[in-house]
């Protein structure tokens, strides 16, 4: 995938590779996106929480599918490890 960044994007990116924070500019713009999936995660969970308890579900269910969702993540980064 090739990506055109602005810029103001790109200085910003370099600035971050040239104090340290990051080995590379790739390296930067795939932390940076990481942190903006997990961002959109926990604003879609706290929704789905408000949805779901809206509906009648109580903190124990919602503990219950909070705990199966995990799962189900730590099972998907193992397999992307192998």
């Amino acid at each position: 995938m090739q990506i055109t960044l602005t810029l103001e994007q790109e200085a910003w990116l370099r600035a971050r590779v040239v104090t340290g924070a990051f080995a590379s500019i790739e390296e930067a713009a795939r932390q940076v996106i990481d942190e903006r999936l997990a961002e959109d995660r926990r604003r879609n969970a706290g929704l789905q929480r408000e949805a779901l308890l809206a509906g009648g579900l109580g903190d124990a269910d919602l503990d219950a599918i909070a705990r199966t969702e995990m799962a189900g993540r730590h099972q998907h980064l193992d397999n992307e490890l192998k």
